[in-house]
């Protein structure tokens, strides 16, 4: 075999180990991270496993991207083992390898190796702030497990395994919003992470409801779940049942990615440490939706209404979410409410079958989002340790026995100096930094790097892709490209809002004065999300001989669009981002925002703001009408329905009463008392009787005995001479 014929099939084999190179790590680090952490090198032996085993995963992506390259984008389906043999239903663990596949592993696993290495770092430090060394195994062990999960979805072969791949990152993310269970976002005793876990959690499985009711419309129309036969059925079906089973993935897509209005448990994920909002937002879980309607093309170019359903979602949740995120100052949830609009921006782009130009957008965003959220955590930790450092100088007396600090004294402090009422410090508002780019340099040019790319201005990867969808819409759906272009501005404003108050101006709080840069383990990963925000654009320009992503994933989807660039439509979002940065200078960056000050935004648009800062009310409408109500009949069905009428009525009265009575009255008194002790007493008393007569036969005399003798002669004498 020529040496070209091996690379080209050789490699296919290794698709298993796309998942089990993560499980290898987690595995490792379950049983041995807890000997590892005894070491003074523990630390970074289990980020290193977990990393090693990412990148494994990613080195994998490369040589199966290779392979299916050099075989002209078609290899056969990878047999693993069987699964589901269940009359006409055959399904076994076959791993998908084409183009659209492997551009999800390509990128994900990439993307998600940099935050493994970033969090070794990170978490270095989050543990010690939150007082709890020994449980920093369990971070990558739930990591890994994210990254397994991820990778089921993406390669499977099936809407059933997807589907398995799909339930798994939703417990990943349960895990890893909720991993300071215990705690808050600022180290003290609070259920709000693990609420905002159980928000996701839940959320989710109200989308997952809908994609499951999908499946069984596609059991039953098609008789299978394999991805090829569904295709190749859903050519025969009524239009009706393939727009169901459309619409119904929608709702399953709406609580993965994110849309309106299943949006809601993503902010709230914030909650989590910076890698795994960094992880949910850039890499895995929130892309899951829009791979799902893209690898679903073949079913949603059938019924063109379902399409503009699903772009018109998009295009709705790009705008709602960018008018909420001009009124945040959590600066970890502008970011997530950016995710949130981008989300639509690519759910819009695959509804209107533009599904390059969504995959390309989902690739760029992977970059530039990635190195917004991991920059995002390099400023909270800056300024964690510019309030340490503060601290520090105000309570010398905070000392161990050798007179040094405390590596915990924060954690102390909270702990035996808190009092009920007291404002904590925020690392995460950016109503506390300031004049950061003094301080952090390193890090505030890389947050500028991702942050144009977010605007989309030109030469950035995210001027590339989100015009590409700009250009897709203006030409098939008017309505759907004014809300995404209205929704671009809003995303330059926010942006600009968000670095004008962060970077520049005075430090509003002592730590940001004392902020300090963090360690190259956080700023290296960030430095290559960097170069790739910068030329990623370059996987797809819409350049003659440059349209490099759509002729790959061409192998998949058969037929593609490939445009030109559109200096009109490419112009008027260059300008409008133009336009809105300008226009966050006027407003935050030509006066900065002082310590104790108003929003400026807030003086000028007074109740307006307030509903964007409130997020349109919409958590407070739907504790109302859905979250409300359904605790109140909860504790309806509970204490009345379950507690006074089932147990104390039915259980004590119905059935203990009825029981109780039955025993006690019926059978006691009754049935046992004056039926069977009567019986038993009676003939006890006849027995008696019929001993006392016979008692007085027994008598002792001789003569009485002699005369019984007599008797009974002549009563035989008698009878005989009768008879």
């Amino acid at each position: 075999m020529h040496a070209a014929e091996t690379v080209s099939t050789g490699f296919l084999f290794l698709a298993p180990w796309l998942v089990f190179a993560p499980v290898i790590g987690l595995l490792t680090n379950i049983v041995l991270g807890a000997w590892f952490m005894k070491r003074p090198w523990g630390e970074n032996a289990v980020g290193i496993v977990a990393s090693s085993a990412s990148g494994a995963t990613f080195i994998i992506s490369v040589l199966l991207t290779y392979s299916l390259s050099a075989n002209h984008g078609e290899l056969p389906p990878w047999y693993l083992a069987e699964w589901i043999h269940i009359g006409d239903l055959t399904l076994d663990w076959q791993f998908r390898v084409d183009s659209l596949s492997t551009t999800m592993m390509l990128f994900v696993s990439g993307v998600a190796t940099l935050i493994h290495i970033y969090a070794i770092g990170y978490m270095r430090e989050d543990v010690r702030f939150k007082n709890d060394v020994g449980r920093y195994p369990r971070f990558f062990v739930f990591f890994n497990l994210f990254l397994a999960m991820m990778m089921i979805l993406v390669s499977a072969d099936s809407y059933l395994m997807l589907f398995v791949g799909w339930e798994g990152v939703g417990l990943c993310s349960f895990l890893l919003i909720g991993f300071w269970y215990e705690l808050d976002t600022l180290g003290r005793p609070s259920w709000a992470n693990s609420n905002a876990g159980n928000k996701a959690f839940i959320v989710n499985r109200i989308g997952d409801f809908g994609f499951l009711i999908a499946g069984f419309i596609m059991f039953w129309a098609f008789g299978s779940f394999q991805f090829d036969v569904v295709f190749e059925a859903a050519q025969h079906v009524a239009p009706g049942v393939i727009l169901a089973i459309t619409l119904l993935m929608l709702v399953g897509v709406a609580g993965k990615s994110a849309q309106i209005p299943l949006y809601v448990w993503l902010p709230d994920a914030m909650a989590g440490p910076t890698p795994v909002s960094a992880l949910i937002h850039a890499a895995t879980m929130v892309t899951a939706g829009v791979y799902l309607i893209a690898r679903s093309a073949e079913l949603y170019t059938l019924v063109p209404e379902a399409q503009f359903i699903v772009a018109l979602t998009g295009a709705a949740t790009a705008l709602f979410a960018a008018t909420i995120a001009v009124g945040q100052y959590d600066i970890k949830k502008v970011l997530a409410y950016s995710t949130i609009s981008q989300l639509g921006f690519m759910v819009a782009a695959v509804g209107m079958g533009a599904f390059v130009a969504g995959m390309f957008h989902l690739v760029t965003h992977a970059f530039f989002k990635a190195l917004l959220f991991l920059s995002a955590g390099s400023v909270i930790l800056g300024l964690e340790r510019g309030h340490h450092h503060a601290e520090h100088s105000h309570h010398e007396g905070h000392k161990d026995h050798k007179g040094k600090h405390s590596p915990n004294v924060r954690a102390e402090r909270r702990a035996s100096e808190a009092k009920p009422g007291d404002e904590a410090f925020d690392p995460n508002d950016m109503r506390n930094m300031g004049g950061m780019r003094k301080t952090m340099p390193v890090t505030f040019w890389l947050y500028m790097i991702g942050t144009l790319a977010l605007a989309g201005i030109v030469p950035f990867a995210g001027f590339w892709s989100k015009d590409e969808i700009l250009l897709e819409a203006s030409l098939h759906y008017p309505i759907v490209y004014w809300l995404l272009t209205i929704a671009a501005f809003f995303t330059a404003f926010y942006m600009g809002r968000q670095i004008w108050m962060v970077f520049f101006g005075e430090p509003r709080h002592e730590a940001a004065a004392h902020a300090e840069e963090s360690k190259p383990i956080i700023t290296v990963p960030l430095m290559v999300l960097a170069a790739l925000s910068l030329l990623g654009g370059v996987l797809n320009l819409p350049f003659e001989g440059f349209h490099n992503l759509g002729h790959w994933l061409e192998y998949t989807f058969h037929e593609v669009e490939s445009l030109p660039l559109d200096t009109g439509v490419a112009g008027i979002s260059t300008g409008l981002a133009l336009l809105a940065i300008l226009a966050s200078w006027f407003i935050y960056g030509r006066n900065p925002l002082r310590a104790g000050e108003v929003d400026p935004l807030k003086r000028q648009l007074g109740p307006a703001f307030v509903v964007a800062e409130r997020k349109w009310f919409v958590d407070e409408i739907y504790h109302a009408i859905i979250v409300t109500p359904f605790v109140k009949v909860s504790q309806f069905l509970a204490d009345v329905i379950d507690g006074r009428f089932w147990h104390d009525w039915f259980h004590e009265t119905v059935i203990a009463g009825t029981y109780n009575w039955v025993s006690n009255i019926g059978l006691d008194r009754y049935a046992d008392q004056r039926g069977i002790d009567a019986l038993a007493n009676g003939l006890g008393r006849l027995t008696q009787w019929f001993a006392g007569i016979l008692r007085k036969v027994q008598n002792g005399f001789v003569r009485s005995y002699a005369l019984s003798v007599l008797l009974g002669v002549v009563l035989i004498v008698g009878y005989l001479i009768l008879k």
